[in-house]
């Protein structure tokens, strides 16, 4: 297992009240000594109590302990400041840019020379969506993407499955950490896009407390897809509605728009028109007149296009960037 001591201080960090990416994207360039931090959390944690060095060590050991009962289950942590933290993808806010990612397999993979393209969707699509996306992914591995997904079931999981079927490489996010997978289903699908120089990746090392906080990291898991990704599809999703109907498909897309991230839906004007499983298909077509739309006549030009998107990286991680490059 591959981590550093400045991995574990922003956990560590992380544990204060009032502290969190925001405060430490603003004040961490990483690799801090541990009383220059200690400092900066008695200026600003909201806290009566002064943090000590012997309080924040006693914090950090604790959490080191945590990290090392992950043995076999990891390979490594990675944070910002460290020499291959991932760089990501749009315009994004403090509070909104990763801090800490662990991993298992190829974590190269997210470099900025990787082609990453997010394939996400509803959890029970049709015969018909599932023939589509699959033809979808093949033009994207066929030039050169590697697909990101969530691990779901559904889309995602044909999404992943097809990648290792045509021996591309695939990206899975998560919402647990790495010794819990989420969905238990699809432990074996996990297991074999590490087998086939995939990876798998998560902000997480203890399990949810709640199911509002389980909700709340899979949100967190949409966001992440969408800031490793330089484009993302929808294959297909309900639109949010009052009969209860909604997905994380719908948020993935927000974050998307709100990033500057390129986004494209598989839509057919034709066949799909009164299927309501591409209602958020036909509400982002509708809302956004740049959104790109593929379909069987043009999979291959708009492919393209979508292959020769290139990231935007904001000026700030140029730090992260040329380091990563070096890789």
């Amino acid at each position: 297992m591959i981590y550093s001591d400045n991995a574990i201080n922003i956990l560590t960090v992380k544990t204060y009240r009032g502290i969190g990416r925001a405060w430490i994207v603003k004040n961490l360039k990483g690799n801090e000594s541990v009383d220059t931090i200690v400092f900066l959390l008695n200026r600003d944690a909201k806290k009566n109590l002064p943090v000590t060095v012997e309080d924040f060590k006693s914090k950090r050991e604790s959490i080191e302990r945590e990290i090392l009962k992950l043995e076999g289950f990891i390979d490594g942590v990675v944070a910002i400041g460290d020499e291959n933290f991932p760089p990501y993808r749009g315009k994004v806010k403090n509070s909104e840019q990763p801090i800490v990612v662990f991993y298992r397999g190829d974590i190269s993979l997210l470099k900025l020379t990787n082609k990453n393209i997010a394939v996400i969707g509803l959890l029970n699509p049709d015969q018909d969506t599932e023939i589509i996306e699959q033809e979808v992914v093949a033009e994207l591995v066929k030039n050169g993407a590697t697909i990101v997904s969530g691990l779901a079931l559904g889309c995602d999981s044909i999404a992943h499955r097809q990648t290792l079927r045509l021996n591309g490489k695939t990206v899975a996010i998560l919402p647990s950490p790495l010794n819990n997978i989420l969905p238990a289903q699809n432990r074996e699908l996990a297991d074999e896009i590490v087998s086939n120089n995939g990876l798998l990746i998560t902000e997480y090392y203890v399990n949810a407390k709640s199911e509002m906080e389980l909700r709340g990291r899979y949100q967190q898991r949409d966001r992440l897809q969408v800031l490793f990704s330089n484009s993302i599809i929808l294959s297909a999703s309900y639109a949010k509605n009052d009969r209860g109907n909604d997905s994380g498909s719908r948020l993935a897309m927000e974050y998307a728009l709100n990033y500057s991230i390129p986004r494209a839906v598989i839509y057919d004007p034709v066949t799909d028109v009164n299927n309501p499983k591409y209602d958020l298909n036909r509400h982002l077509i509708k809302e956004d007149k740049g959104i790109m739309i593929i379909n069987r006549n043009n999979l291959v030009s708009s492919i393209k296009k979508i292959m020769s998107n290139k990231p935007d990286i904001k000026n700030n991680q140029q730090y992260q960037l040329g380091l990563f490059n070096s890789m």
